[in-house]
């Protein structure tokens, strides 16, 4: 492999959730679009981060045989041996049953290395120093909530913790959940990409809590019924942003407000408003 070729310089951290079954990965660089680069994973079968002089044929290739039921350690050395340029590459699996493992190749430039544990595989090259994968792994066990705020508060811990010596540039989120994609048809749950910014992790964060406001889906209990005095905000709320006349039937207008600001997938109780959405209201209306 020619030197010329680009070094995918970067930290990333692959994570599972034992509870959900979730896979993602998180991964910053001074890379541009590194995310369309390093990240993969798939619902059933394991997540993969890919780096260095990447070799993106280990993604499709490695999900492949996790889905077979191969473990993360076995897959890595199927990939290794299959590929000539292997001192050259860093990778991190994890398996569907929590099995990780993080390969640096000799040749990958300092500082370069990792750490697998249950459930978590975090690596990286060109770094300041290795405190960046301590950090990632530390942040990711000690911290509670969703596979995805887990993942992104540890990107964010090893930004803090030094990143990548070259600089900042881009980041990204990769969470796969079964029927998690749009509309319950595949598995893509979170797939946000920073690929040119001065703060990308930052930045990535605004982007989930975005993702979090049309997406994630609430609790049907905790929606409130668009009638008595709910109804009547609604209403006018609706009447102030052009989506109601006077006189206008209120689901009706309803529906066209849903449809146009995108707010479909938290729609998801018929009469009822999600209070995230009314909140959102009353700071547009």
């Amino acid at each position: 492999m020619s030197r010329e070729e680009p070094v995918v310089a970067t930290f990333s951290i692959v994570g599972r959730d034992p509870d959900t079954g979730e896979m993602g990965v998180a991964v910053a660089s001074k890379f541009l679009a590194v995310g369309s680069v390093v990240s993969w994973a798939a619902a059933g079968a394991g997540g993969i981060a890919t780096q260095s002089w990447a070799n993106t044929a280990y993604g499709p290739a490695g999900l492949t045989l996790l889905a077979e039921g191969l473990t993360a350690q076995q897959v890595l050395e199927r990939l290794l041996a299959d590929d000539p340029g292997f001192a050259q590459r860093q990778v991190g699996i994890v398996d569907r049953n929590g099995g990780s493992v993080t390969y640096t190749g000799r040749d990958c430039l300092p500082w370069a290395g990792g750490i697998a544990e249950a459930n978590v595989a975090a690596q990286g090259n060109i770094l300041v120093s290795e405190a960046t994968v301590q950090a990632m792994v530390e942040t990711f066990k000690s911290t509670g909530g969703d596979l995805a705020g887990r993942l992104l508060s540890a990107l964010d811990a090893g930004q803090n913790a030094g990143g990548d010596s070259r600089g900042r540039q881009a980041a990204a989120l990769y969470v796969a959940k079964e029927k998690g994609g749009y509309g319950g048809l595949n598995d893509r749950y979170i797939d946000l990409r920073v690929d040119d910014h001065a703060e990308p992790v930052g930045e990535l964060k605004r982007l989930l809590d975005l993702w979090r406001l049309y997406f994630e889906k609430p609790s049907p209990e905790s929606m409130l019924e668009l009638a008595g005095p709910v109804g009547a905000e609604v209403r006018d709320h609706l009447q102030r942003l052009g989506y109601l006349t006077d006189g206008g039937e209120l689901t009706e207008a309803w529906a066209r407000f849903v449809g146009t600001e995108n707010f479909e997938e938290r729609d998801v109780r018929p009469g009822y408003i999600d209070p995230a959405i009314l909140t959102w209201l009353r700071s547009r209306a």
